[in-house]
């Protein structure tokens, strides 16, 4: 099977049950991201997991490019991937577990589908603590599939909340239990007869999460009044699985850049295992930097948020390929290449910014080359003693040395390294990295407590105050709010002067005074532009979208679209009325970029 009749497979069998396919939406989050890249379909959903109603309705599927970089260290087995391909259905407060699970397993074992064997399928379920109940309900739905199937229960497994629960994206927001799907991707005849989920050979390959509990500020779980399903199967896992291997690197998606990092090193995949990571981890870093630089709102490298994360990617399979006995001074692009031919059908996005993705792989690895270069000056100067745990970290955190280049120059002066002090070090700017990373990016439209809303409404007030002051070139750029203060990015060349912020402010206050309701209405996206409604956010809604308005109505409840003061292209959620913001004030006006200005703002009671 190929990745494209696995892909459209999991479209068909989703639409057939009345499903509607929406496209995959970009990898870089847009308005009030809660992380860096887009890691799951749920993501761009969020607003309608939240309540809003989805333009295409309650029943959804897509298949969704994701990154996740927080185990990007991890990487290099045969089954992880920063980058990789999520195939989600959702049911917006329509069916509930027992449809859910019933059509997972349709579509794995029916032979109309995918007809994978019964007999290596093992599935877990949350076991319940003091917060939350043992999720019988899923249980016993599994209990009878086994039955029928004539399947141990024993591959059954209860498992507590760190193995079988969804957190919400924020502090607060939806979330709840969730029943894992596992495979034996080891000899058919070898299949235990219980689950051990910490055995390497059961993979899992479809997670189905049960959104019916509210977390509250007090973090306390409410029962939802709408339950929602959210399901993730991983399409490089199932590919394998699909055709017999149980190494994701050996499938299509991964074989053409595995056969490039030989030819480019001499070696052989397959062989060694120290050798097959470092491969692995090339492949994987450098699709992921291919993806990311070569979507529509593309990432260069920097040294600063996703852009940090695309030079940390090419960087590490850089030092990786030089492990392996790359000796090329310029080879990562063309790896990049080969991503975009083996993807261009499926994310036409690739072969558009072709030009774009080659210049930022060819400059990214001149000036990493110059850094290397430098490093290696800097360990001479150190090679007159043994290197302290903290000498070997500067140059891995300053000049891009893994340990094992280190290892290689201290060898060849006769000198040691105070390897476990590296350790040390390293696991320190790691722990450093994750806790500054969960802090900055957690809050935004993830956040559904009453002051985020407010304030996302404020910013719709916003963006139609600074057209009027400034002009309609004025476009979003971005987001980010948190429950204490809006930030909001804006397309505009000059800094506004305090008569205009003045005037902005004015203006969203004299919205706010009017008391305006806030409608919205669902409408194709071509009758959106031709109304006028503000919106760069299009490729996550489809063909239709809603729009919220910003208007006092007409007898009849609709929107008096001669005298809105805003009209904007929107997920949600937003408060009823205008009238409960509050007092509007621009507390910061600054440059975020070349061209980019940036408004912070706060409401106040």
């Amino acid at each position: 099977m190929t990745a494209n009749e696995l892909r459209q497979k999991f479209l068909d069998f989703f639409r057939a049950k009345d499903h509607a396919v929406i496209s995959s939406a970009s990898l870089i989050p847009e308005n009030d991201p809660s992380v860096l890249f887009t890691t799951a379909g749920m993501h761009p959903l969020v607003p309608y997991l939240l309540g809003e109603k989805h333009p295409a309705g309650k029943l959804l599927v897509s298949a969704q490019k994701c990154v996740r970089t927080g185990d990007i260290e991890e990487v290099g087995d045969k089954t992880h991937h920063t980058f990789f391909e999520m195939l989600g259905n959702w049911s917006l407060g329509d069916y509930f577990k027992e449809e859910s699970l019933k059509l997972s397993w349709e579509f794995l074992t029916s032979e109309k589908w995918l007809g994978l064997d019964k007999n290596r399928i093992a599935v877990s379920v949350f076991e319940g603590d003091k917060n939350a109940p043992f999720d019988e309900e899923a249980y016993s739905i599994w209990q009878s599939i086994f039955t029928a199937n004539n399947l141990p229960l024993t591959r059954i497994a209860k498992l507590p909340k760190k193995n079988n629960w969804w957190d919400p994206v924020g502090t607060t927001g939806p979330c709840g239990p969730d029943s894992e799907i596992f495979y034996w991707t080891g000899p058919a005849s070898e299949t235990p007869t219980s689950f051990n989920d910490d055995h390497e050979s059961w993979v899992e390959i479809w997670n189905n999460v049960f959104m019916q509990y509210n977390k509250n500020e007090a973090g306390e779980f409410e029962p939802l009044p709408q339950k929602n399903v959210d399901t993730g199967l991983g399409l490089e896992r199932v590919l394998a699985i699909m055709n017999g291997l149980d190494d994701n690197y050996q499938t299509e998606l991964f074989i053409n850049l595995i056969k490039k990092v030989e030819a480019l090193s001499g070696q052989k995949y397959a062989q060694d295992s120290n050798l097959d990571k470092s491969m692995r981890i090339i492949c994987d870093h450098l699709k992921a930097a291919t993806f990311i630089i070569g979507d529509d709102k593309g990432i260069a490298p920097s040294n600063t948020d996703q852009g940090y994360v695309v030079r940390r990617l090419m960087r590490r399979a850089i030092r990786y390929g030089r492990s392996l006995g790359i000796k090329q001074e310029t080879w990562i692009a063309s790896l990049a290449e080969q991503v975009i031919t083996d993807y261009e059908n499926v994310y036409p996005e690739l072969k558009r910014n072709k030009q774009f993705i080659l210049d930022n792989f060819n400059k990214e690895e001149a000036k990493f080359n110059r850094t290397l270069e430098k490093g290696i000056l800097e360990f001479n100067k150190l090679a007159s003693h043994d290197l302290s745990g903290q000498d070997v970290f500067n140059l891995y955190q300053s000049y891009g040395f893994p340990l094992e280049i280190t290892e290689e120059l201290a060898k060849e002066k006769g000198i040691k390294i105070d390897k476990a002090g590296f350790a040390a070090e390293l696991k320190k700017h790691q722990d450093l990295s994750r806790t500054a990373a969960a802090g900055k990016f957690k809050g935004g439209l993830a956040d559904a407590s009453e002051e985020t809303i407010k304030l996302h409404t404020a910013a719709h007030l916003l963006l139609a105050a600074l057209k009027k002051v400034l002009g309609e070139q004025v476009v979003q750029r971005g987001s980010n709010i948190t429950p204490e203060r809006l930030r909001f990015d804006f397309l505009h060349s000059t800094k506004m002067t305090p008569a205009e912020i003045k005037q902005v402010e004015d203006l969203v206050n004299s919205a706010i005074e009017a008391k305006l309701p806030i409608t919205c209405e669902e409408m194709t996206l071509e009758d959106a532009k031709k109304r006028g409604a503000a919106g760069t956010f299009e490729s996550k809604y489809g063909e239709r979208v809603k729009v919220y308005t910003a208007s006092q109505c007409k007898m009849n409840g609709a929107p008096d679209l001669d005298k809105a003061f805003s009209q904007e292209i929107c997920g949600g959620p937003h408060v009823e009325n205008t009238g409960l913001l509050g007092k509007f004030k621009i507390i910061k006006e600054e440059s975020s970029s070349a061209g980019v200005r940036r408004i912070k703002a706060i409401l106040e009671v």
